[in-house]
């Protein structure tokens, strides 16, 4: 897989999020991300007839519990034919590398498999106050992403801000999907590091998951359109 812009569709129905995708006419099929509201809203079948329609999904559960229990649930999803899934790193080694198996299928294929890092929402304060780590925030994020890779894992979720330094250390093969991606002139929301496209690029970024600048914008085609011109094109 090369440079892409996921589309993040957070919607609570199946109306709702097919009336965004058909906007998008003739070849244009964006990389899609299906996040927590619209999975446990419409269940596996809405990703089923996602794909059904020709999209790449990313399927953003984050899957965080004991090694077993993930490893079931992988097992299940690897049954979606879906692109990549993820999990978080906190989960640790064990879980990890227990996810990777329970997601690979009998014939060796299996989805890509990132670990989410710290999220985007989450500050230098809110993480040593809340978590109790009192590591800098590139430390800790080249940490997460350093045991993923030894876990056998595929890549990281980490701001745009980190990316180029988990390549550093991680090798330029292991992926960065990047959310935390607006526009300029457009308004952070609840995301506290954050980048443009073009900076993304710049810096490295393998995928941007962008959502409400283009799910929200006046017109979500022209959006998308803008985003790929300046991250991919």
């Amino acid at each position: 897989m090369g440079k892409d812009v996921i589309v993040a569709c957070d919607f609570s129905s199946a109306e709702a999020v097919y009336g965004f995708l058909d906007k998008f006419t003739g070849e244009t099929k964006p990389f899609v991300k299906i996040g927590m509201e619209l999975y446990y809203a419409k269940g596996p079948q809405i990703v089923r007839q996602i794909k059904a329609r020709g999209h790449k999904i990313f399927l953003d559960l984050k899957l965080h519990d004991i090694p077993n229990t993930v490893k079931k649930a992988m097992a299940v999803l690897s049954g979606l034919d879906v692109d990549i899934v993820n999990l978080h790193a906190a989960g640790t080694t064990a879980m990890m590398e227990a996810a990777l198996e329970g997601l690979t299928r009998p014939d060796g294929t299996r989805p890509l498999l990132i670990a989410v890092t710290q999220l985007t929402s989450t500050d230098q304060q809110s993480m040593e106050r809340d978590l109790l780590i009192h590591k800098p925030m590139d430390q800790v994020v080249l940490h997460y992403a350093e045991t993923a890779k030894k876990a056998g894992l595929d890549g990281v979720v980490c701001s745009p801000l980190e990316a180029g330094k988990v390549h550093e250390r991680c090798g330029a093969e292991f992926l960065t999907v990047t959310p935390g991606v607006r526009f300029a002139d457009g308004d952070k929301g609840d995301q506290k590091r954050v980048m443009t496209p073009a900076e993304a690029k710049k810096i490295g970024s393998d995928y941007i998951v962008v959502g409400r600048p283009i799910t929200a914008a006046a017109d979500p085609v022209a959006a998308y359109q803008q985003c790929v011109a300046e991250f991919v094109d």
